[in-house]
């Protein structure tokens, strides 16, 4: 009896140890797994950031040059951004000529469509580009450049241009895909939540105050 009690201390302690090595790899992996997310989500918002704003039409650091858009700002107008995002902001001479806005559509057809959406000083749309999004291969994709060239519809755009903000199922001036509306609709109305949102805050956008990394803005 003591023998077996022996033995069942013995597995249990065994059991355990195996508990405790296999969820402390598990969150190990998570871990990695986040961190690796997060890089290539950073990666691809630094390429985007020079597809709407090419570089040499800026003379400061785009990447370090940022508002930080908190609750002084409308964020509900760009969806679900999360706490303190950062806004890019292109200068020339010190003025802000261009200023790229992170925002969601949560709406999309798998998961929400995260973009880049920047805008002139006077208002024209400089360029859209999804960074992150799950929409179906063949169909919803083609949000994304390297699939279609429909993001660039946007592009020279604005609210004081006479066109309807809607896909052209609901009567308005964008195409839809065929077999897919559901995307194309919520990127086209997170656009325009991103243009309403820069028309709402725009002296404060365009004069943020001396170019700095992680310019808070005022």
């Amino acid at each position: 009896m003591p023998e077996l009690l022996s033995a069942i201390r013995r597995n249990a302690v065994g059991l355990a140890l195996f508990a405790m090595v296999t969820a402390g790899a598990i969150a190990v992996t998570q871990v990695l797994t986040q961190e690796r997310i997060a890089r290539n989500i950073l990666a691809a918002e630094a390429k985007a950031l020079n597809q709407i704003v090419p570089v040499g039409s800026y003379d400061n650091d785009l990447l370090t040059d940022t508002i930080t858009l908190d609750e002084r700002f409308n964020l509900s107008l760009l969806g679900p951004i999360g706490d303190h995002a950062l806004a890019h902001v292109a200068r020339t001479d010190g003025q802000v000529t261009t200023v790229i806005l992170p925002v969601t559509a949560p709406d999309g057809y798998t998961t929400a469509i995260r973009l880049l959406v920047g805008i002139h000083a006077n208002g024209d749309i400089a360029g859209v580009r999804t960074v992150e999004h799950r929409e179906t291969p063949g169909l919803g994709d083609k949000i994304d450049h390297r699939k279609s060239d429909w993001i660039f519809s946007f592009q020279g755009t604005s609210l004081s241009d006479d066109i309807t903000w809607a896909v052209k199922k609901d009567g308005g001036d964008f195409d839809q895909f065929t077999g897919a509306t559901i995307t194309p609709r919520a990127v086209v109305a997170a656009v325009q939540g991103a243009l309403q949102f820069f028309q709402q805050h725009q002296a404060s956008l365009l004069n943020p105050g001396p170019a700095s990394g992680g310019s808070d803005g005022n």
